[in-house]
């Protein structure tokens, strides 16, 4: 999840969803790319201030979903979901 905010960069939100995606019986990744104070986080033309914050932030999220988007591909054909 991807989120923006306040002071919390709009985590408390993402941490409700949770909730949600769980009764939904949705898989969700821990990692969260995150922009707290986001009207300080990116310069006049939209750019993020600090890239290489982001690029860590967003790189650990694609490695943790590539790695559920396997694991539950491979499980799916093992044992499919609800059968």
């Amino acid at each position: 999840m991807v989120s923006y905010g306040g002071v919390s960069g709009g985590l408390r939100a993402v941490e409700q969803l949770r909730l949600v995606f769980a009764d939904l019986h949705a898989v969700t990744i821990r990692n969260t790319v995150s922009f707290s104070l986001a009207h300080r986080q990116f310069d006049a033309e939209g750019r993020p201030r600090d890239p290489e914050a982001v690029a860590r932030s967003a790189t650990a999220l694609l490695d943790q979903l590539t790695w559920w988007g396997r694991a539950l591909r491979d499980a799916r054909v093992a044992h499919p979901y609800g059968v």
